[in-house]
């Protein structure tokens, strides 16, 4: 409870999930968790379009919005994925948050975090000297 009241990056705060069910139309929820609003009316719109808004499940990192969610929020698509989902080609990958930070990150070999030890020289290096 005091988590929700004080720490807006661990999900939505009291504030916005009041303002969400006073102001908000639910329009849908993704794969992991995250909620999409989407505005009543206009009446707080910069420029006549209602606004559009994500409450995440869990830590707040935009990465974890599918692109299909990116594309509804950003106005690319005017209807939303429950409505008119994205066309998935046989060759794209599923969507995956960023990791950086976390310990599904890719490190590279030779990295103190990975084993610290260094690949052995392949030989085709040839340090420059000067004449």
């Amino acid at each position: 409870m005091l988590k929700s009241i004080f720490t807006w990056w661990n999900g939505a705060t009291i504030g916005i999930r009041f303002t969400a069910w006073r102001r908000g139309r639910f329009i849908g929820e993704d794969d992991f968790g995250n909620r999409y609003y989407e505005a009543k009316d206009n009446r707080d719109s910069y420029d006549a379009r209602k606004r559009r808004w994500v409450i995440y499940n869990g830590y707040a990192e935009a990465s974890k919005v599918p692109p299909d969610w990116h594309g509804w929020l950003h106005y690319t698509f005017d209807d939303p994925p429950t409505v008119a989902p994205l066309k998935r080609r046989s060759w794209e990958k599923e969507h995956i948050p960023n990791l950086t930070g976390t310990l599904g990150a890719w490190r590279p070999p030779g990295s103190i975090a990975r084993t610290g030890e260094r690949p052995p020289a392949t030989g085709d290096y040839q340090a420059w000297r000067p004449d």
